[in-house]
């Protein structure tokens, strides 16, 4: 090792005074080394990919560590679409479900994870399944480490546990009948793991009073998540020739957290606002505060209760009579235009059973002169009044032809006798 030189830079060297020597140097041999060094040259000496060493390591871990602790974790079973999962898609998958931890999912702890991981390792490792008669496939084994990974990560965990919502509480369905506490407390509930502030305000029950539910709906309307979405990033490539196609994913990237932070507060917002508005407590407390402000209204008014009560008692007479009066004027124009229809329908029946009285009557053996005699019925039913016209139509009802005829020349002659009508514009009645 030669001897450094200092060189300072011009300017400074004016008054420049060493105050000691160097040291004599010492020649140290220097060797790498810690774990990491360590996993390269086993690779590099056994020729491993990084797929196989990871192989390798799962299974010394596995047989390194045996506890019985593991026989309450890991054990549930994997549906199929979850073991036949793209490995290249990991992140699409359900992460805690590939570590058999469905049912603690956020809650689970670090020595929980790495003792499901050692069950998922040992029931899905490639060899043991090429022991037991099975196909090599490692492509569940690849997410199982990509979960651990993750998990044991608190950083990477905390981004994945904000995107792990899909089997968190939902609220109810709107318009349906529920009970508010029961279904709305655990949404709250799960919603307050994400918040900064600690601790957070629960719904509580049917009894709080009204200061405690204005304090948890204040804390909740200025929620504030610690939610990130990093998780939902697109992969940044590795590849430093192309910078501009980086930095275009990166941008990308941080436009797209940003409208999924806005998404999901706007989604909390509308949340609270839900469930403030079918809070049967708020409810309770707005209608006591309407009925105490009503009732102080009241008693501040006393003096002129009295006229008030006999002006509202008159108004509600004059329009309970304005009101009996208008549904009588209604039913009595209904009646009315009843009878009319009624009469009209009347008229037009009878004007039809004249004619066919003359008609089913053979024309009184004069259907020759058919023509004639309809035109002289149809003149003398116009000149008819409507009571005439029933007299008419009743005298002629199943009666012979010769009565028939009879009738209506006994009508023709009242007519043409009262001036209604003129004698020579009859074809065939001649009186």
């Amino acid at each position: 090792m030669s001897a450094a030189t200092i060189v300072l830079p011009s300017g400074e060297t004016d008054g420049f005074r060493a105050v000691g020597k160097y040291s004599k140097p010492n020649r140290r041999p220097i060797e790498p080394v810690g774990r990491y060094f360590l996993a390269h040259a086993s690779r590099t000496l056994r020729g491993h990919t990084w797929s196989e060493f990871e192989k390798l390591e799962a299974g010394k871990n596995v047989k390194e560590i045996e506890s019985n602790d593991d026989d309450d974790l890991g054990d549930e079973e994997q549906s199929e679409e979850l073991l036949d999962h793209d490995p290249r898609e990991w992140k699409t998958a359900n992460l805690y479900a590939v570590l058999g931890l469905s049912h603690l999912r956020h809650r689970a702890t670090e020595d929980q994870i790495r003792r499901a991981h050692r069950k998922q390792v040992l029931k899905h490792h490639p060899d043991k399944k090429s022991a037991s008669g099975g196909l090599e496939n490692d492509s569940f084994f690849k997410i199982i480490q990509k979960a651990f990974e993750v998990m044991l990560d608190p950083v990477k965990r905390k981004q994945y546990d904000s995107v792990d919502t899909n089997n968190d509480p939902k609220p109810p369905s709107p318009k349906s009948k529920y009970d508010f506490f029961e279904v709305w407390g655990p949404v709250f509930e799960s919603e307050a793991r994400f918040s900064t502030k600690q601790p957070v305000p629960l719904l509580g029950s049917p009894q709080a009073t009204k200061e405690e539910v204005e304090a948890f709906y204040t804390f909740w309307g200025k929620f504030d998540s610690w939610k990130t979405f990093e998780f939902k990033d697109e992969d940044v490539p590795d590849d430093t020739a192309n910078r501009d196609h980086k930095r275009y994913i990166e941008r990308k990237n941080i436009a797209s957290r940003k409208k999924f932070k806005q998404e999901d507060n706007k989604r909390v917002n509308e949340l609270v606002e839900r469930a403030h508005n079918e809070d049967p407590r708020v409810k309770q407390f707005k209608e006591d505060a309407k009925k105490a402000k009503a009732a102080k209204k009241w008693d501040r008014e006393a003096g002129s209760r009295k006229a008030a009560e006999e002006a509202a008692a008159k108004k509600a007479a004059e329009e309970e009579a304005a009101k009996k009066a208008a549904e009588q004027a209604a039913s009595a124009k209904a009646d009315s235009k009843k009878a009319k229809e009624a009469a009209k329908a009347a008229k037009k029946k009878n004007k039809r059973n004249i004619r066919a009285a003359v008609k089913d009557n053979g024309y009184f053996g004069d259907e020759g002169k058919a023509s004639d005699i309809d035109a002289d019925v149809d003149l003398l039913i116009e000149k008819f009044d409507d009571i005439l016209l029933a007299d008419v139509a009743n005298k002629l009802k199943d009666a012979d032809a010769a009565s028939v005829k009879s009738t209506i020349e006994t009508v023709a002659k009242e007519l043409v006798g009262s001036g209604s009508l003129d004698k020579s514009h009859l074809k065939y009645f001649q009186i």
